[in-house]
């Protein structure tokens, strides 16, 4: 099976949030969503500005267009509001393994169920309806919250690529890697299903 067959767009819904495909007419409230915290000041990520917003989408859809990506907007169910993005990407149909990448969300909804629900969401749709055999997560070695997100999902550290890539400034980062893979995923399902369940009690 192909990369471009493989990898078929859809929208996936949860109690709070919806996941549905990136547009180029998102980015007004992508914008909205990234100043709500001002998340782009933040020297270790990739969060857009108003500038670099449209290039930002343009991106993701070509890769979408490749069959290596499925880009999605995350919309608040309760205000319909766009409240951040995500994306499954570096998609490798031969060998069935995926990364789940370029997550953010709007400071005020940060440290909620959000992220937990969100990956709840594409990790059923992964294993589940694509059979993939591994699903990746990577950061940049600075970003200590990001870390401890993606360790509370029940992911593994792989390991840490060491000048990985370069930042805007032309420094190089470490990044992390950690991974779930597709024997894990029952017990990482229970898992987060008993955090949203604690969460909305």
């Amino acid at each position: 099976m192909s990369d471009s067959s493989w990898l078929v767009e859809t929208e996936l819904k949860s109690e709070s949030i919806s996941l549905i495909p990136l547009r180029k007419k998102h980015a007004p409230q992508l914008v909205e969503a990234a100043t709500d915290g001002s998340l782009w000041e933040l020297w270790f990520t990739s969060v857009p500005t108003e500038d670099s917003v449209e290039d930002y989408i343009d991106l993701a859809l070509s890769e979408q267009l490749a069959g290596r990506a499925l880009p999605f907007a995350v919309v608040h169910n309760a205000t319909q509001k766009i409240i951040g993005t995500t994306r499954v990407c570096h998609a490798d149909g031969q060998n069935r393994r995926v990364e789940i990448g370029y997550t953010w969300y709007a400071k005020s909804h940060q440290k909620t169920a959000v992220n937990t629900e969100c990956k709840l969401l594409l990790l059923g749709y992964l294993f589940e309806s694509l059979a993939v055999i591994a699903v990746e997560f990577r950061t940049h070695w600075h970003n200590h919250v990001s870390r401890a997100a993606i360790a509370r999902l029940g992911a593994k550290q792989d390991g840490v690529l060491r000048n990985h890539q370069k930042n805007a400034d032309g420094s190089y980062r470490d990044t992390v890697v950690f991974s779930i893979i597709d024997h894990e995923w029952p017990m990482v399902k229970k898992s987060l299903s008993y955090k949203l369940l604690k969460a909305g009690e």
